[in-house]
């Protein structure tokens, strides 16, 4: 069978017999590719009680059938594994950008399915449809800018690599994977560490090809990017415009007259960006003064980004002070990748000399950036330094440090707010020196360790959204309990954008209801920021559909800080978008013609295969008391100015209200057609989605609700 979209390849290596060997993607299809494919491969082949560090857990990198085809916004990389800072070590999937996915495609491959630990350090080199691997004791305990340098010296420029850094290698739990300068998948780089492998580096001279006549597909392309905006999906600039109907400050269409790429040779003006100038929507996102600040325009060379992406949301540095510090001067990120460095500096910068404290956030930032990326530490969506800071001002580290180590950590500098306590924070983390180093085991894991109680749970502050250690990632601040629901459903954070890429599109209210109302049946789906309304069956299907949307961009795989397309910058379209793109886009690569509603029905069965994961892996079919549970901040109510206390639904309070959030969980289980009770998959809704091996074996554990 002709394989479009796909090349038909999944590549298969156990390290542990060395054994390389090839399996015919097209029989997962009905779980679409990238994460919906690994779900599959994870329930097939690892059962319960293994655990992340074990050779017998796997690791999957999944490419999806519209990465390589061109289609915008398609060159991510979806990592699925167990994850070392769960508390039941539950399935879950991290992602990176850059050109990885789309040279992976270009080889000939799909995904790549990793089993086994090596005897000795290894790293894996893929050249087109030649895989071996090949020695890599002499990477082991380097970096991954050396790494990835020693990886090209061998492949070639054109080589996209894969690596882990000392965190990875020490098993660290809080660490990554990156490829490139700045894309990284958070969590999973202790799994590549556990299986002796430090790298993967691939080259590619194949293509990807498609069933659509080219002129159909140029055709949908051509119409898709009039309706793209800047990062996050937001179709509003940040500063008036002459062709701009409505402006937000908080916007990251930041481009305009008289911003500029200041470092690059000569200055670039991002300019006004109209939105009918194609050529035009890479200057939309000048995405480093959004991140660091007006300083950052000064040292900003370019903004880069992944693969068929024209929004280049990257920012790409030339700071020629980090070479004081040792350091090459040119660095990149966007924005977790400099707030979870800058958060471990929780007490700020202070000015270096000479310099303003613009100039001090940059530069500073910098470093810790650098460090970061090059040690391959996680900051667990910036969780590190709330954790750092929380266990600091509590005198938490007093308590389980003994004296000579707690002398030894240059409090001063982290004080001082110098950046050269990066230098030791790192190398402590990553290299697991002392007890001071289990800071980056995981906020669930240091809170068993170091007893840290109810306090460091319910503490508002420290923004931690469940027990199992997951912090906020866009809840109950970002959309009401549309946010809070959907933050209940993952087994880490919820890194779920496609509610955020409608609700901060920075259009005005009024016309975020309208589509709403479009998109979810009501305009009662979407309340105003801080000013919430009871749980309704709308926002149960903007729930749904959110959840839905992100596990089938992870399959596609597209980006989920940009799509869905909801909206759009046209005001002749009256800012609507197009939510069926992914299923045209979908039918013309693979020429398996998909209605919208038929591809969200395929991510739904994806979605359900790992809610039903993560049953078996809990030993409980009770999810809705064991699994999607807030700490008690969520639902607490917050103080007013005037020190009284505000009553959910009022006016300036984003607290939930614990019988309307368990209401929610019941509304969105029921939109799923799980178990209205216990929020887990039945053996009927299982076997609608064809999966009746799944209710069997449930079953057959007592997983299966009555």
């Amino acid at each position: 069978m002709q394989a479009f979209g796909y090349t038909g390849k999944i590549l298969r290596v156990d390290l542990g017999t060395g054994k390389i060997t090839t399996n015919d993607t097209l029989k997962y299809k009905d779980f679409i590719g990238g994460e919906g494919i690994a779900m599959k491969i994870m329930w097939d082949e690892v059962g319960p009680g293994i655990k992340p560090y074990d050779p017998a857990n796997k690791i999957i990198f999944g490419t999806g059938p519209l990465c390589g085809t061109g289609a915008p916004c398609s060159g991510r990389t979806n990592i699925t594994s167990l994850l070392p800072s769960s508390p039941f070590y539950g399935v879950a999937s991290s992602h990176m950008g850059g050109y990885f996915a789309t040279e992976l495609k270009y080889a000939g491959w799909d995904m790549i399915v990793v089993e086994g630990k090596a005897a000795s350090p290894v790293w894996l080199r893929i050249e087109d449809g030649k895989v071996k691997i090949e020695d890599a004791r002499w990477m082991w305990g380097k970096g991954i800018f050396d790494t990835q340098a020693m990886v090209t010296s061998f492949m070639g420029s054109q080589a996209q690599v894969a690596a882990i850094g000392q965190a990875g290698e020490n098993l660290v739990n809080l660490s990554v994977i990156r490829t490139g300068s700045s894309h990284s998948a958070g969590g999973h780089g202790g799994v590549m560490g556990s299986k002796n492998l430090k790298a993967i580096g691939v080259i590619g001279t194949g293509s990807v090809k498609i069933a659509a006549d080219p002129k159909a597909w140029m055709e949908l392309d051509k119409y898709m990017m009039s309706l793209i905006g800047a990062n996050n999906q937001m179709v509003v600039p940040s500063h008036p415009q002459p062709w701009a109907e409505f402006n937000n400050p908080t916007s990251r269409w930041t481009g305009r007259k008289g911003l500029y790429w200041g470092a690059a040779n000569p200055p670039v003006e991002t300019g006004e960006c109209n939105p009918h100038d194609m050529q035009s929507v890479g200057y939309r996102t000048q995405k480093a003064v959004f991140d660091l600040g007006p300083g950052a325009e000064k040292y900003t060379v370019r903004m880069g980004g992944c693969s068929h992406c024209p929004i280049r949301c990257h920012a790409q540095l030339k700071v020629p002070e980090l070479e004081r510090y040792g350091m090459d001067p040119y660095v990149a990120n966007t924005c977790v990748g400099w707030s979870g460095p800058r958060g471990v500096m929780f007490k700020g910068y202070k000015p270096l000399a000479g310099k303003t404290a613009e100039e001090t956030r940059v530069i500073a930032n910098a470093v810790g950036t650098k460090l970061a990326d090059d040690y391959g530490v996680w900051c667990n969506y910036a969780q590190l330094g709330r954790d750092i800071a929380y266990c600091y001002n509590k005198g938490v580290f007093k308590r389980v440090l003994s004296a000579e180590e707690y002398a030894s950590i240059p409090w001063d500098m982290l004080l001082n707010g110098d950046p050269a306590f990066y230098f030791d924070f790192y190398d402590r983390v990553s290299n697991k020196k002392g007890e001071f180093s289990h800071i980056a085991d995981g906020s669930y894991w240091i809170a068993q360790r170091w007893n840290l109680g109810d306090d460091y749970w319910n503490d508002k502050d420290n923004k931690l959204w469940t027990r199992g250690g997951y912090p906020v990632h866009h809840s109950n601040e970002s959309g009401a309990q549309v946010g809070a629901l959907i933050s209940c459903f993952s087994n880490r954070d919820a890194q779920n954008h496609s509610h955020m890429n409608y609700i901060g599109s920075k259009l005005p209210l009024a016309l975020q209801k309208e589509i709403a109302g479009e998109i979810f049946g009501s305009p009662d789906a979407y309340d105003a920021p801080s000013n919430y309304t009871p749980m309704n069956e709308y926002k149960a299907r903007f729930v749904k559909w959110s959840l839905d949307r992100s596990l089938l961009h992870n399959s596609l795989t597209l980006c989920n800080w940009m799509w869905p397309m909801a909206v759009s910058p046209l005001k002749e379209r009256k800012y609507r978008g197009d939510t069926s793109l992914e299923a045209k886009f979908y039918s013309l690569a693979t020429g398996i013609k998909m209605s919208e509603a038929e591809l969200d029905d395929a991510a739904a069965r994806c979605f359900t295969l790992f809610r039903a994961i993560t049953v078996r892996q809990m030993g409980t079919f009770d999810m809705r008391k064991e699994h999607d549970q807030t700490t008690k901040w969520v639902t607490a109510q917050e103080k007013a100015k005037d020190g009284s206390y505000m009553k959910q639904f009022t006016p300036g309070t984003i607290a939930m209200e614990e019988q309307d959030m368990q209401l929610g969980l019941t509304m969105v289980y029921k939109q799923f057609g799980w178990d209205e009770k216990t929020g887990a998959p039945t053996k009927a809704g299982l076997e609608k989605h064809g999966m009746a091996d799944v209710a069997k074996d449930l079953a057959s554990r007592g997983l299966l609700p009555a």
